[in-house]
């Protein structure tokens, strides 16, 4: 099942909606006490699902078209990054990957919606790049879990955009403050249920910006898969339904090219996942 936040063309905030093809079901329509949000629906477990999709045939549908997107995840728990995870990306960066994985957080301001605009002032920063990014969401909770029983902890999977000032990044010990500008974690357009996903380490990730392709790679390349994260994350803390992990990028950042591409004013970013979905950000710099 595949699942977004739309915000229809009458406004009222962003709803959870059912997407099959080009239509949207909301799905606060199909029965009393129907979630509005997927953080709700997650929290309902297998039961709540399952009433949504028995309702799905009998709701009515929207035209996708018509309405704007809002974040993925409306209010996840945490949003936990994993940076290094892809050994081409560390490489052209100049950094080493680690015998753990770095992980840091990104701040709830951050998120953002397909299609959404972007705002950054110029005179924070000229050298701000994109990273595609699988995001791995939680649906039950998660505590010392072995690797092999990671992905039963796993609701869905959606797009991220991990877009980063590279030039604070490099000037400050810890990564959360240049990753977490205003709209700097667009994701989405879409959630897909894990059970649509047979194997997170076997899909294809790119982006495209201004019609240039700049990375193309695929999940298989993670030094540390899906599963290995979570019983990783899952030692120190409990990992709570909702949580996004957003599992890292793969070589083709713009500041390890020659000459440096970054994101400009009136610049649109397109990251994609196939089968999951692809996710564009446009751009402005004002100042």
């Amino acid at each position: 099942m595949r699942f977004a936040h739309v915000v229809p063309a009458e406004s009222g905030g962003p709803r959870l909606a059912l997407i099959e093809d080009d239509e949207a079901i909301l799905v606060e329509q199909l029965f009393d006490g129907a979630p509005r949000t997927l953080e709700e629906l997650i929290g309902g477990g297998d039961e709540l699902l399952s009433r949504v999709r028995d309702g799905a045939g009998r709701g009515a549908r929207y035209a996708l078209g018509a309405m704007t997107f809002a974040s993925a995840v409306l209010d996840p728990p945490v949003i936990l990054a994993i940076g290094l995870n892809y050994a081409a990306h560390s490489s052209e960066l100049g950094l080493k990957t680690d015998s753990t994985p770095t992980v840091f957080v990104l701040w709830p301001n951050s998120l953002a919606g397909h299609q959404g605009t972007t705002i950054w002032p110029r005179t924070l920063s000229e050298s701000v790049d994109y990273e595609a990014e699988l995001g791995v969401i939680i649906g039950t909770p998660a505590k010392d879990v072995a690797p092999e029983d990671a992905l039963d902890h796993v609701w869905g999977y959606t797009v991220v955009n991990d877009i980063t000032a590279r030039d604070i990044q490099y000037s400050e010990a810890q990564w959360s403050r240049c990753k977490s500008f205003d709209g700097f974690t667009p994701t989405g357009p879409f959630v897909v249920t894990a059970d649509e996903v047979p194997d997170p380490q076997r899909l294809h990730i790119w982006t495209v910006l201004d019609g240039r392709t700049l990375q193309d790679a695929s999940t298989a390349q993670m030094v540390r898969p899906v599963a290995a994260l979570i019983s990783h994350l899952s030692t120190s803390a409990t990992l709570l339904p909702g949580t996004l992990i957003s599992t890292g990028s793969p070589g083709g950042a713009g500041y390890s090219r020659d000459p440096q591409v970054f994101l400009r004013d009136r610049s649109t970013v397109t990251v994609g996942i196939d089968g999951i979905g692809a996710l564009t950000t446009h751009c402005r710099i004002i100042g």
